[in-house]
Formats: structure tokens, C-alpha cells, sequence
């Protein structure tokens, strides 16, 4: 069984994350979702709260599992006994930073690989955080994320919970 795991912050999941699993779905027979807890960054979600998001808007996949670590990415891995990282791709930038991370992540596993997709049109230019920063200001981001990311986004909002 060939899986991969599709590693980021997800801070929240937005419509250009689902594209890349689900076109994910097409080249592994099982993707796990991971939240990379990162103490450096403030996040608007909890790590409780994203896995719940990110399970409700991908319930419909049956070979997307979704899960939360800590530490380095190639510890992870193989803790999963996977090899093979998905990332997505929106810009020239987006390859820069890609591409230095995984040659770290093969210097420190000579057989860890990862599989770049790059984002469609209709994603490229979406982010987490310029969901959340459009959202904090009251924007219609109903568009970009899925139905219940939406409604969570407008609910921290109006509380004040936004960054």
C-alpha cells in the first residue's frame, strides 16, 4: 500500500489544501493529513480544533486520515512507516522554501522523498493566513474554505478570537 503524508499547519484548511488531496488520492492509496504543531506560531485554531475541521470537510475520503505531531517531519515519518511527503505548490517561492526543506528532510533520511503538486488557477493565490486575515476584517471568505471552516472563521471573529 503506497501512502504519503501531507504535512503542513492547515491553520485553517483551505479549498487549495482539499485540491492537493485530493488529487493526492490519485498517485497514493492513503493520505494522512498532518498538523504540524509549531510552538513558534500563534494559531487562530487550536490543533484540536483543526483536526476536527479538517476530518468534517474531508469525511467523505476513506483513505484520508488526520492527525497532529510534534518534532521533525522525518521522525514522524517514520514513526507512520511512510517515506513519501505530498506538498503543494503555489508560486516560485513556495519551490524555494520546498525544495530547501526537503533536502534537510533527505540529509536527515536518505530515503525519505518528497512529491511536489502544483496548485491549480484557482488556488494559487489562497493562504491560511490571508483567509484569516480577510475573515478578521470581516471579508466573505466563504469561497476559499470549506462550509464549516467558513462558519468557524465567522464565529471567532465575532468573539474576537481573530489575529
Amino acid at each position: 500500500m503506497r501512502h504519503a503524508i501531507y504535512p503542513g499547519s492547515f491553520d485553517p484548511i483551505t479549498n487549495g489544501h482539499l485540491a492537493i488531496v485530493e488529487r493526492g488520492l490519485r498517485l497514493f492509496d492513503k493520505l494522512i493529513v498532518a498538523i504540524a504543531r509549531n510552538p513558534r506560531k500563534q494559531s487562530l485554531f487550536s490543533v484540536e480544533e483543526r483536526k476536527e475541521i479538517i476530518s468534517e470537510a474531508l469525511d467523505q475520503h476513506a483513505r484520508v486520515e488526520v492527525d497532529a505531531f510534534d518534532g521533525l517531519l522525518v521522525d514522524y515519518c517514520k514513526r507512520r512507516g511512510t517515506h513519501m511527503v505530498l506538498r503543494g505548490l503555489r508560486a516560485v517561492s513556495d519551490f524555494e522554501y520546498e525544495f530547501q526543506m526537503a533536502n534537510m528532510n533527505r540529509k536527515l533520511d536518505p530515503g525519505f522523498d518528497t512529491v511536489f503538486l502544483m496548485t491549480g488557477e484557482d488556488h494559487f493565490y489562497i493562504s491560511s493566513q490571508f483567509v484569516r486575515e480577510v475573515a478578521t476584517f470581516g471579508g466573505d471568505v466563504s469561497c476559499l474554505v470549506p462550509p464549516g471552516v467558513s462558519k468557524r472563521l465567522i464565529e471567532k471573529c465575532k468573539k474576537g478570537d481573530g489575529t
